[in-house]
């Protein structure tokens, strides 16, 4: 008959659950840890001098006029975050096949750049550079007679927006268009302006995602008919091409390396850092947001919890930043810690 009541130790040299037994050494020999100091808050700019707009589809966020914007930016900077990407929703009156407001020197996204910069000076303003907000088809770019985004035209446009952007005061600007040599043009740009202080974040691998949809109701960039990207961002499938436009964005002057979505990539954030000495960036687009507060509110999910494990994963793959809506909340978690 089996004695139950006794159980003989285990012979083992190693247990690792010793180093999971409280919270003290848990703590201890945590690996990888998420500060303030690793987030971007992306915010939504709106002409005029109204209240903020709140975003439906973006729970918590909002369209900001300029002035919220700056007091927003203020209330960031008290919690610790130290940088923002910035985002024009364009008016459709202000907007054709072509863009040509982005390069309109009255465009009223400069002047609140101008104002945000004055205002809070040593919050670091990242600057998106893409034509989707301003072209009525919703496309990065300006069409060929095909109807395909035209590469080296959109380039020349986009070299010019990005002087523009750094010239009213961004410190950091953040090509999103994935068209082929628009890091080198815009770095020469931007040092033929005397702008050489002037960063660049690039996109360097953004794919063709189904994760965008909120991004593009809060910017106005969604289209009657459903956008195609896909030749032009990368395919959901590519690890080694995601690698192969990293490593061009590196060679043509990029001083930050994007991938976006960041917790669908994973795989290609942990790649991409093994395999650049560059700072990493991971975008946990508007998707990602969306469809963790959509299960916490069904009671599917504990949406701290779930939120705090969804960026951690990310810095853990080896993102040394983060851009992502819950930005505020976890610098405030931090804070009251």
């Amino acid at each position: 008959m089996i004695n139950s009541a006794y159980t003989p130790p285990l012979d083992l040299v190693r247990r690792p659950r010793r180093n999971r037994q409280n919270a003290a050494i848990r703590a201890l020999v945590r690996e990888a840890r998420v500060h303030a100091d690793d987030l971007i808050q992306p915010l939504f700019v709106k002409d005029g001098a109204g209240v903020a707009e709140p975003i439906t589809s973006l729970l918590g966020q909002s369209r900001l006029p300029v002035k919220a914007l700056v007091a927003e930016v203020e209330a960031l900077a008290k919690l610790g975050i130290r940088a923002v990407a910035v985002f024009p929703q364009i008016e459709p009156s202000l907007k054709d096949a072509r863009g040509t407001y982005a390069l309109n020197t009255k465009n009223w996204f400069f002047s609140a750049i101008k104002k945000l910069k004055a205002a809070v000076p040593d919050v670091l303003i990242i600057a998106d550079v893409a034509l989707d907000p301003y072209t009525d088809h919703g496309h990065d770019g300006v069409l060929d007679a095909s109807g395909d985004v035209a590469n080296d035209e959109t380039v020349s446009i986009l070299t010019h927006y990005a002087a523009a952007l750094a010239e009213a005061g961004a410190d950091i600007v953040a090509p999103s268009d994935m068209m082929d040599g628009r890091i080198g043009a815009i770095r020469d740009e931007l040092d033929r302006e005397g702008l050489t202080h002037t960063s660049i974040m690039a996109y360097a691998a953004k794919f063709a995602s189904a994760y965008y949809g909120p991004f593009r109701d809060a910017v106005g960039s969604k289209a009657k008919a459903p956008l195609d990207k896909s030749t032009y961002q990368l395919d959901p499938a590519n690890l080694r091409e995601a690698l192969l436009e990293a490593r061009l964005d590196e060679d043509q002057g990029a001083d930050i390396l994007m991938v976006k979505p960041a917790g669908l990539y994973l795989d290609v954030i942990a790649s991409l850092r093994g395999g650049t000495a560059l700072p990493v960036a991971a975008y946990q687009v508007s998707g990602e947001y969306a469809q963790i507060h959509a299960a916490a509110a069904a009671g599917w999910l504990d949406l701290a919890r779930a939120r705090d494990e969804s960026l951690l994963a990310i810095k853990r793959a080896g993102a040394d930043m983060i851009l992502t809506y819950f930005a505020r909340a976890v610098a405030e978690k931090l804070r009251s810690a």
